[in-house]
């Protein structure tokens, strides 16, 4: 019996997705929880734009010689799904990191075009043990908000602190105030000299002085191609969640070798820098369900107003204003079925939608509408276009380009 918190009992709830044995680990999103989903991705896409970043897609199924440069052909090679392309080794992507590689390696830009940042709604399979599967924080397919950064490194520092800078504020947006931020450092089965690991590790704890963030380390937790920051958010029941990464990248500029043409004509590795502020959306939005028990911000709802008459004579009239308020970019159902109005009000809230829109005969001749939030027992009387008006402004999206 799953606890009434759990984001997989509100997503049954709320009709979210679900979760069959014919793809084990991969989500069946329905209307409602694609709306999310998609709002998440919005959020992500805005930050991306307004901090430079140009959108890519790159493909699903790459052969085995681009996993073997990358590292994961030995590194990951239990987590891949692993296929044959016309008689090829190959693999479905588990990251977005070689193909992003591959679209600057085309052009060998120049060092005035430094830096370059790439970003992706990269869709990734990884071979999860089907007994670590956990709805959505344990997936076998996922979507990453796959950032790379390529740059020199006398760059790279610049590029780590703006990005962490923007970090807590765009998760603030979903309720979580609570961040802290870790380093994470060379584990034992590595790629890359020594000297290289001094260099990466030495650039984020600047990074992290520079910011007056407490030194905390996680010796041994780095990925194999180099050091990272992991963000960690703390939810309403104390619980931490690894979430954003950025990582300084050892390995793949020289495994592939991506270079830049620097002001003396020589050409030069790249630096290489992954970021991410979600890492897997459907796990993100997992969290932000458990951490809100299904009362969402208002922005965030899949049906932010229910429109309700009070019976089926103002059917007409609920359709009227539930069109007046979609057209001002409002998420509208009409719940017109022959209850009680006090049941549906009730199952309005249960389904999460934060602002209920009563319309009787009263309010039909007047030309008004009744308003009750989902929390309090508060009630305005007003006029529908200064219902429209109240509603737009109280259900407005963050700015996440900020």
């Amino acid at each position: 019996m799953l606890e009434e918190s759990d984001h997989r009992s509100l997503a049954q709830r709320l009709d979210l997705f679900h979760l069959q044995d014919d793809a084990p680990g991969m989500v069946f999103w329905h209307p409602r929880g694609f709306v999310i989903y998609q709002l998440l991705e919005q959020a992500v896409r805005e930050q991306l734009q307004a901090h430079g970043y140009r959108e890519v897609r790159t493909p699903q199924i790459l052969r085995r010689a681009v996993w073997e440069a990358s590292g994961h052909w030995e590194h990951f090679y239990d987590g891949m799904f692993r296929v044959q392309d016309q008689s090829c080794d190959a693999a479905v992507k588990p990251v977005s990191c070689p193909g992003h590689i591959r679209i600057v390696q085309r052009s060998v830009p120049s060092y005035r075009e430094l830096p370059i940042r790439l970003a992706e709604f990269g869709l990734v399979h990884r071979d999860e043990p089907s007994g670590t599967l956990h709805g959505l924080l344990r997936l076998r397919q996922f979507t990453q908000d796959d950032g790379h950064v390529f740059c020199s490194a006398d760059q790279a520092e610049a590029e780590i602190m703006r990005f962490c800078e923007a970090v807590s504020p765009f998760y603030a947006h979903f309720g979580f105030d609570r961040v802290s931020v870790a380093l994470s450092t060379r584990p034992a089965s590595r790629a890359g000299d020594e000297a290289q690991w001094d260099h990466a590790e030495s650039v984020l704890r600047a990074v992290m002085h520079r910011l007056k963030l407490p030194q905390v380390e996680q010796p041994g937790a780095g990925a194999f191609y180099g050091p990272k920051l992991e963000f960690v958010l703390r939810d309403r029941l104390d619980r931490e969640w690894q979430c954003g990464t950025i990582q300084y990248d050892l390995v793949m500029p020289r495994s592939f070798d991506a270079r830049y043409v620097d002001s003396s004509g020589q050409r030069q590795h790249l630096t290489m820098l992954h970021r991410a502020l979600y890492g897997s959306l459907e796990r993100f939005l997992g969290m932000v369900l458990e951490h809100h028990a299904a009362s969402l911000p208002c922005w965030l709802a899949p049906c932010q107003v229910a429109v309700l008459p009070v019976s089926s004579a103002q059917g007409p009239w609920a359709e009227e204003v539930a069109c007046r308020l979609r057209r001002a970019g409002l998420r509208v159902e009409v719940d017109s079925r022959d209850e009680s109005l006090a049941r549906r009000v009730a199952d309005a809230h249960a389904q999460a939608a934060p602002w209920v829109v009563v319309v009787g005969a009263r309010e039909q001749a007047a030309g008004t509408v009744t308003l009750r939030a989902r929390r309090g027992d508060e009630r305005e009387s007003l006029s529908v276009d200064s219902a429209v008006a109240a509603l737009s402004e109280r259900c407005s999206r963050p700015n996440f380009g900020g």
